[in-house]
């Protein structure tokens, strides 16, 4: 079965700390319905966008290392699932109910299938 990230999009200047309880409620609930459909593989959210370290390799093969997000975007990737769905459409059902549960936008994007011998 194909697995797809569905991954929340918040802007540069969200703090996860002053959301209100109904929307933990809400994301618990939706961690539980996709659970119990054998569709949840992975989940996790992640620290603020301003505690990231990017890493670029540099044409002498020097790895540089600094601060924030690899991007200059307004927005980042705040959290994710990985989910186990027969196909697209039924990723992006549950995209559509993380959206409403996260009160944020988020991206459905399959994993690429590696060829087995």
């Amino acid at each position: 079965m194909p697995q797809y990230l569905v991954a929340i999009h918040h802007p540069d200047n969200y703090d996860g700390s002053l959301e209100g309880e109904a929307m933990v409620r809400d994301i618990d609930v939706l961690n539980e319905e996709m659970e119990a459909a054998g569709a949840r593989f992975f989940a996790g959210g992640l620290q603020s966008a301003r505690y990231a370290k990017s890493l670029r390799k540099q044409p002498g093969g020097e790895v540089v290392i600094t601060d924030g997000p690899y991007l200059e975007t307004k927005e980042h990737v705040g959290g994710f699932w990985i989910l186990d769905a027969a196909n697209m459409d039924e990723a992006v059902t549950w995209g559509r109910k993380a959206v409403v549960a996260c009160r944020a936008s988020v991206e459905v994007r399959e994993f690429l299938a590696m060829p087995t011998e």
